[in-house]
Order: structure tokens, then sequence, then C-alpha cells
């Protein structure tokens, strides 16, 4: 069975995939480089890679080279040394900015390259997360082509129109599942430019929106540092996401005050993918919708939030860690989290 979300090839040669350093990069050059990465990746004997790029367009030219030559490619959210010792022997080879001591495969030099873009198999399993979990330790979770492609036409359904002819920038990284899917794959598979590097600093932010809409991807830690005596040109802001933890009320009415609009939030986890959003009034709504063919339903006892979707791994119903109150409108409340984790700065 063959799937055709990802195999890009409804892009036109001409069109502008991304942006780096401040100049364009066309869909041409960037399906050279997914073929480029293929041809290496066939060069591999092993299925399972570590990949490790900064620049999110060589990272997606890398991601989708690997599934155009049927690899899985494990996550990782940094390269520390903890980390790395944790994936050696869980996979065949490191690819990219990996320290030396790992041999990672390096970025190899453009060069030109035969053939064209293949189906990819939508039941092979494309992605392993590689994420300390639920539980605290360290878990790997698989990740199938078809279950990302669930979670992007979800995205696409609900917040398409309001992206539409923006450029996506973003301040969270695309190694976590949430920058993946906001920054790299949702926005590919819909032909909307993204710009190769992750903003670190708000004056990044503020100049890129002076040059035109944008869509951004952030979180609660770098929304509640946004500083209000910059120009954020709030007619440009064309829509504001935020994931990774609860954003506090105070926090998004001060986007609304800086950015013309509440921020979408979205709620889920690298185990279930999204599982509901929210974008509050000034009511101060604080209750969440869940995602269309997400069904949910609140645990007997301990109240916990079990939902089954097509952005899971199985076709079963899965428990989580988070406390839900159930509302008559068919909403829910977030109570917080049932375990003794804690996250601090969405980690």
């Amino acid at each position: 069975m063959t799937h055709s979300l990802f195999n890009l090839t409804q892009l036109k040669s001409t069109s502008i995939i991304g942006w780096r350093d401040g100049l364009p990069v066309e869909s041409s050059e960037f399906v050279q480089r997914i073929l480029n990465w293929r041809e290496i990746f066939f060069s591999l004997s092993g299925q399972n890679y570590a990949l490790y790029i900064d620049d999110s367009l060589e990272f997606s030219a890398a991601l989708f080279g690997a599934w155009q030559a049927k690899k899985t490619i494990w996550l990782t959210s940094d390269t520390l040394t903890s980390s790395c010792d944790a994936l050696k022997n869980r996979v065949d080879g490191f690819v990219g900015e990996f320290p030396g001591q790992y041999q990672p495969i390096d970025t190899p030099v453009s060069f030109k390259t035969l053939g064209s873009l293949n189906p990819i198999d939508e039941g092979s399993v494309g992605l392993v997360v590689h994420t300390s979990g639920t539980t605290g330790a360290a878990q790997s979770i698989p990740k199938k082509i078809a279950q990302l492609a669930a979670e992007v036409r979800t995205l696409e359904n609900l917040f398409g129109a309001k992206c539409a002819n923006s450029k996506v920038i973003s301040t969270v990284s695309h190694h976590h599942i949430y920058g993946l899917l906001f920054k790299v794959l949702w926005p590919i598979s819909y032909s909307r430019s993204i710009h190769a590097r992750t903003l670190k600093y708000p004056e990044e932010i503020a100049q890129l929106l002076v040059e035109g809409r944008c869509t951004l991807i952030s979180s609660p830690a770098h929304l509640k540092r946004i500083p209000a005596h910059l120009n954020w040109t709030k007619e440009h802001v064309q829509g504001l996401f935020s994931s990774g933890g609860i954003l506090a009320n105070e926090v998004a009415h001060t986007c609304f005050d800086l950015f013309g609009q509440m921020p979408i939030e979205v709620y889920g986890s690298s185990e279930t993918g999204g599982i509901a959003w929210r974008q509050r009034s000034n009511l101060a709504d604080e209750s969440w919708c869940a995602m269309p063919d997400v069904q949910w339903r609140q645990s007997q006892g301990d109240n916990l939030i079990e939902i089954r979707s097509p952005h899971l791994y199985e076709d079963q119903w899965f428990k989580t860690s988070d406390q839900i109150q159930a509302q008559v409108n068919g909403r829910f409340f977030l109570l917080g989290r049932h375990d003794r984790i804690v996250k601090m700065e969405e980690k």
C-alpha cells in the first residue's frame, strides 16, 4: 500500500520550498537533495539510523531521502553523550551532526542525481521517537508513515485555511515531534515555505514579521518571554501555535495584545500525537476540544484521559497520565498529571 502525501510529486519545480539565510530554496533544489540523501541511504546496509541536522530544510531532505530508501529514522532531541550512548545499541549508525566518536555519516556534497521520487509505503515504520517518555525512563516510540500522515491531514483540516499563503517560522526544534509535525511535515506537505533556521531571539521573529505574513510555531517557554517593546507587525501574524506545556492565561492574553490573536494551543504527547486543541476567548475558557477522529473518555476511579486515535500506533485505547474533568458540551478540562513527573520549561 502506498501513500501519496509525502512523495512531494505535487511540488512545482519553481515553487519556493523554504528560505535559508534570506535566500529562497526552490522545490527542484529540495527534491535534488532528497535524491542525494536517498543514494546515501541506499548505500547503507542497516535499517535504523539516528538523524540530527539543525538546518530544517536539510533535515527534511535527509528524512524524506531515508524514507525513499525504506529506512527508519530515530529522532533524538539532542546529541549529548547520554543520549547518543542510549541510541548506539539501537541504531545501525548516526547521520548528521553527532560527535565524532559516534562516526556519523556527514551531510553529502550536492550532486546531480537522475531519477524521480518513489511512493512511500504508509504501513512502514518511518520514525522512532527516542524520548524520556511519561515514565521518566528512556522510551523508543515507533511511528508508522500512516500515523504521521493522518496527523498532518488533521492539522490541515483544522488550521490550513488560517495559515494559507504564509511562511512558517518556528522557535521550536524539528528534533521534537511537535516541531517535526508543525515546522516540517505539515507545511512541506501542503506547499508552505519554511525557514531553515530555528529562531532563538525575539528580534529575529519581529524582523521576519516585518517582511511578510508568517505562521509562528512556538511554546510557552518562548511566548512568556516575548518583549512588548518590539514592533510585532501584528497584521502579518497569520497563525500562532503553542504546545509542549500549558500556556498561562496571562501569557495568552499578552500574545493577544502583541500579535492580535490568541495562540492556538495543542495538547498531545510523543506517545499519542495530537489529542486536543483550544483557542481561548477573552472570557478565558480553559476547556479543550478533541481533534477530529480522536475518541476520548474519562477513566473510572483515577479520572485519566484515555484516547483512541489514528495518531496512535495501534487501533486500541491508550491511557495517559493526565487527569481530566469531562464537560457536558463534549469538551474537557486538564487537571494535571497523575504521576510524579514534573515538567519545567516543556522538559
